[in-house]
């Protein structure tokens, strides 16, 4: 393959938060730049939970025009080539009654939650998944920060998940902690995985997925160890860049 042919059998899939970008900052320079170089080189695309306007304040309105494609809400929401591809919903999925039942039952439990600071919105609601966060998704960054390290020492994002799998066993629920201040709940299935089946009809020889939160419990994990990608665990976008030119330019 020459320097200026694009190798159209391989795809580079990645995370958002914490694999381009710092938690709910926006794309650096450097990394765009380095997006718009290495799709010179292969096919790209993003793959993240939050919904299509969040994705577009952290890589920048015109993402999905920079990249080959956009998967928002772990590709429920889908942009291939400019265009929507694909539209999934909940809300058809799971019917009003459990859903009402499933948001009934997280306000209540978040009720009863005694923490630092509280903001707002609690519970959003996405085409393709709910996201619950107990301090609000409307805290600063710095209240942000501060849940985050409570939780890393309280772990009170995974007692929640735990709570929830045993009350709504066998309903097709599953869960997923990702970010600082949330998680993400969808039926099984719907977790980042998801996407691998939009893009099958492209058939790629090789699909690799750069992502942060691979451990088991982590909004990466199920597509990082799906044995249609290859895998590379990064710990910040600074590492993404470094494994990118380490695979792809040198």
């Amino acid at each position: 393959m020459s320097e200026n042919t694009a190798d159209t059998s391989t795809l580079c899939l990645f995370d958002v938060d914490g694999t381009l970008t710092a938690a709910r900052q926006c794309v650096t320079p450097e990394m765009k730049a380095l997006l718009e170089k290495l799709r010179t080189r292969v096919r790209v695309g993003v793959v993240g939970g939050s919904d299509l306007s969040k994705i577009q304040e952290q890589l920048g309105d015109d993402v999905i025009q920079i990249v080959d494609y956009v998967f928002a809400e772990n590709g429920l929401v889908a942009y291939k080539n400019g265009q929507l591809h694909s539209i999934q919903s909940i809300q058809a999925h799971m019917g009003e009654e459990l859903l009402q039942d499933f948001i009934n039952f997280c306000l209540n439990y978040m009720a009863k939650i005694k923490l630092p600071k509280k903001r707002g919105t609690f519970i959003e609601f996405r085409n393709g998944m709910l996201n619950i966060s107990p301090i609000g998704r409307s805290c600063t960054q710095e209240e942000r920060r501060e849940f985050y390290e409570l939780d890393q020492k309280e772990k009170i994002r995974e007692k929640f998940v735990s709570v929830l799998k045993e009350e709504f066993k066998g309903k097709g629920l599953s869960f997923s902690i990702g970010g600082q201040i949330s998680f993400d709940v969808f039926p099984d299935g719907w977790d980042k995985r998801y996407c691998l089946g939009i893009v099958e009809e492209d058939k790629y020889s090789n699909i690799h997925f750069f992502g942060d939160k691979t451990k088991p419990g982590g909004n990466d994990y199920e597509i990082f160890c799906d044995p249609r990608t290859i895998g590379h665990e990064v710990s910040c976008p600074e590492e993404t860049q470094q494994l990118c030119e380490q695979l792809f330019f040198s």
